[in-house]
């Protein structure tokens, strides 16, 4: 029997297999590894992966679809579920906890609740192997955005500081239950090593970059004024008069330690 979707949850059930079997092929768990997926709804992907792998953790919040996912696992692999909101889940402490190396993380997730998602991965990056998500499609556009792009902004600075962002292909609203009104993508997440990181505080970059785009259309002397003026944005070799969407990310990361070291 399939569960009704809630629009509370925001959930859209996939249901296609030629994209499911296309997002557990670009995943490709093996035994070895530490597979999560991040809203498994009535299994679609789980099934698979944990055909794959053998083991999975997968992190619910809708208590009333657990019983089923428990059911339809219970004689294809080990599943572990969590009850909790993903945004609550510290998956550092999880990965340390499993004496996993990394974790390899999956899901569809809700889009209202996407970008807070993609943010509180980042925080965990260095416990993650990699992160395959489908999305909105406007979303996986602005996450791989370049600068002078006209979606290009915060979002596309904060990931790729932290991640190399790969989009690998588009599923359509049919290929779900109910269609949702927008295309979706899938995306790949792939942790930057240790030595491509920057080394700005990342609350001084989060401060610069949220007042850089809080006010797109100002040149950065007027949309930073309350955190660097015109002499201290020219120290980070940046142009006062220029605007944040034609910055590239190691810009902000230098306007970052100029406004740490005021």
């Amino acid at each position: 029997m399939n569960a009704r979707p809630k629009k509370s949850f925001g959930q859209h059930f996939l249901h296609d297999r030629r994209y499911i079997e296309r997002i557990v092929s670009a995943v490709a768990p093996r035994a070895e590894d530490f597979v999560v997926e991040i809203g498994p709804g009535e299994g679609a992907l789980t099934l698979p992966l944990l055909t794959a792998a053998g083991k999975l953790t997968a992190i619910e919040l809708d208590t009333d679809l657990i019983p089923g996912l428990q059911a339809r696992a219970a004689s294809v692999g080990e599943l572990h579920i969590i009850h909790a909101d993903v945004l609550k889940v510290d998956f550092t402490a999880m990965a340390h906890s499993h004496g996993a190396p990394r974790l390899r993380i999956a899901g569809n997730l809700p889009y209202y609740i996407s970008s807070p998602i993609l943010f509180h991965c980042v925080e965990h990056a260095a416990a993650i192997q990699d992160m395959h998500f489908m999305l909105q499609k406007e979303v996986v556009d602005r996450m791989a955005a370049e600068p002078g792009s006209k979606v290009y902004g915060r979002l596309s600075v904060m990931l790729q500081l932290a991640c190399r962002v790969e989009p690998l292909f588009n599923v359509p609203p049919e290929a779900f239950r109910p269609p949702p009104k927008v295309e979706s993508a899938v995306v790949r997440l792939l942790p930057l090593e240790p030595h491509e990181l920057h080394d700005a505080r990342p609350e001084h970059v989060y401060a610069v970059v949220k007042a850089a785009f809080g006010q797109r259309r100002k040149t950065l002397a007027n949309a930073l004024k309350q955190l660097l003026d015109s002499d201290a944005i020219r120290r980070a070799d940046v142009d006062p008069k220029a605007r944040a969407e034609t910055l590239a990310p190691a810009d902000f990361v230098r306007l970052a330690k100029v406004y740490g070291s005021l």
